[in-house]
């Protein structure tokens, strides 16, 4: 019997970090693992930090969490606006809590703790937000990757080979 097709999210709004979002989303389509962008519902289209768009195909007020095995929190200052939206903010916490992936990399580490789910969990993020994760009860590392559970994080766009190797690994373990 075939093991029915995984499913990620990658959230996205204005001002994230291209790379975060489209290495990730081009090597889970190249893993097998099918990928829906979320935005917040503000608008269908929404700019990099450098103005590169993406089209995502669903909203945050569409999207259900029981139709995924895990979500992505692309870095860049995408975060802290995603992290002002109650729906995210719940889409994280409740996959978190169900065992499912939650992956963030470099400012992504802003929404893990809106979520309130970095209390001692071991973590590593873009050194400039580590202060905001080492507050929130979380154990920081300087790594490359780090995974705690379902929990992994990363620290920045150098680091995205592994943490997408992790992220593919846990998501077909699961």
């Amino acid at each position: 019997m075939e093991k029915p097709r995984r499913k990620i999210a990658i959230l996205v709004e204005d001002l994230y970090q291209v790379l975060e979002v489209w290495y990730p989303l081009l090597r889970l389509q190249e893993a097998g693992i099918a990928v829906t962008t979320i935005g917040t519902g503000n608008k269908s289209t929404y700019g990099s930090k450098e103005g590169y768009p993406i089209t995502v195909d669903t909203s945050i007020q569409k999207a259900k969490v029981t139709d995924f095995d895990g979500v992505i929190i692309p870095g860049g200052y995408a975060p802290d606006i995603l992290r002002r939206y109650d729906e995210v903010v719940a889409f994280v916490k409740r996959l978190y809590l169900d065992g499912r992936v939650v992956a963030a990399i470099c400012h992504g580490g802003w929404l893990l703790v809106s979520a309130g789910i970095v209390k001692d969990q071991q973590v590593t993020c873009f050194y400039a937000i580590k202060d905001d994760l080492i507050a929130a009860g979380g154990h920081y590392v300087d790594h490359e990757v780090v995974v705690d559970q379902n929990l992994i994080t990363s620290r920045k766009p150098e680091d995205l080979p592994r943490f997408v190797q992790e992220i593919i690994k846990l998501v077909e373990r699961s």
